[in-house]
Formats: structure tokens, sequence, C-alpha cells
């Protein structure tokens, strides 16, 4: 049975990295003492020892021992092995294309599906959708496919901002983008909020935190949800 923990973000404004999520992945990954990162995405030029030294930082907090996938001789092998895994926020398409090129998307897929619990931030939650299209990330490079994980019967738009009704901006905004995809496309995407995260249990989908988060369906007008709403529905 599946069990995933899918945060808009790692840092909230005034607090420390993961600092706001702490007490849920005590308890997420509670009886487990080390889980792999995965640092692929490497946000603003990090390299994947720093990236990991940061994560490394927040989980000690909670007495968790954190490794980077780059640590190991076999990604593939060090997947299999995992009690848990962490994929982190960064540029997505950066990720993406590295996780195929690891041929990591089906391995994760299946540990995952057989309950190894997933944790993921940004990015590394964008990618529990059906595809990676709704990312806000520049295409700094070319993965093989936008098809991720699926886990979710929907996709994800991260950091999700509301218009701004006193800003003079004449650019498109997040809504404009969301509906602009629906034009073409089916898939639900639900507007994930900064502190705002899923808790998945196999087929239950729970919005957690105290933001709404905003579902948008083809064709359909965009509806606010409020936290503890069951995304179930979209299964």
């Amino acid at each position: 049975m599946k069990k995933l923990l899918i945060a808009s973000t790692s840092t909230v404004h005034g607090k420390a990295y993961l600092e706001y999520i702490l007490p849920q992945l005590s308890d997420f990954f509670k009886g487990i003492h080390e889980i792999l990162f995965i640092p692929y995405a490497r946000p603003s030029g990090l390299t994947h020892e720093e990236y990991t030294n940061r994560a490394k930082e927040g989980f000690n907090k909670i007495n968790i021992n954190l490794r980077g996938i780059h640590e190991f001789d076999n990604p593939v092998d060090a997947v299999n092995n995992a009690k848990g895994i962490f994929v982190g926020g960064g540029n997505t398409f950066l990720l993406v294309k590295q996780l195929y090129e690891h041929k990591l998307i089906s391995t994760i897929k299946n540990v995952v599906e057989n309950g190894i619990p997933y944790f993921g931030t940004s990015a590394g939650s964008v990618i529990t959708g059906v595809t990676m299209q709704n990312t806000n990330d520049m295409p700094i490079i070319y993965p093989p496919s936008f098809d991720t994980f699926g886990f979710l019967n929907l996709n994800l738009n991260c950091h999700y901002l509301d218009a701004d009704v006193n800003s003079t901006h004449m650019g498109e905004t997040r809504e404009t983008r969301i509906n602009e995809f629906h034009t073409i496309n089916k898939i639900p995407v639900l507007g994930l909020r900064e502190g705002s995260w899923l808790q998945v249990e196999g087929q239950k989908i729970l919005l957690k935190g105290d933001l709404n988060a905003r579902l948008f369906q083809q064709n359909k007008p965009a509806i606010e949800l409020p936290p503890e709403t069951d995304f179930s529905f979209l299964m």
C-alpha cells in the first residue's frame, strides 16, 4: 500500500529547512533510522553532496540519517534496498532527466507501490503526478519524457500563487497557465500552496496544513478545497 507525504515546499518563510513539517516527518518515518535522499534536482547549482548535507541538517533534528543516492555505486540497488525515500526540490526538468538516465522511474514506482514511504518536496512532489507538465520550472534540459510516477491520478502545481489584485504586472497568472494546460489536457491539476502537503495512504489522499488547495479540472470552474479534504474521488 502506497504511503506518501507530498509537500509543496521544503521551506516556508521565517523557518529553517523542513522545520515546519518535521513533526509530521518524524511520525511518517517512525521506526526508520536511515532514508535515501535523491538530490538530482540540485537547486541553485548545488552539488549533490552540498544538497545532501543541507537535507541531512533537517533530518538530524528528528534523529534520522540521510544517505545521498550519489554515494552508492548502483542507484537501482540503492532504491531497492531503501527503507524510505526523500526526493528534494529544485529543477523538475533536470530531476526527471536524471531519473530516466539512471533507470529509476520504474524502480522507485515499484518500491513505493509496495509500501516504501516516499517524501517529496517541490519538484520531488511534482513527479508524483501523472506528468511533470504543471511544474513552474525553466526547461533548462530536456528529459526523454514528461511522464512521471503517476502515484496520483492528477498533476500538481507546487508553490501555487494567487493573483495579486493590486499588481500592475501584465504577465500570466498561475491560474491562466493551468487553464491553458486544460485547453489540450484532461488531467486534473491541484494548486498546492506553500505550507500545505498531501498525505497519501493507499488510495486515500488528504490535504494537510492550514491552507486551502485550488483544484482545476477541464471545462469546470476552479474550486477551493479546505484542509482535510479527501481527494480520493480523483483516483
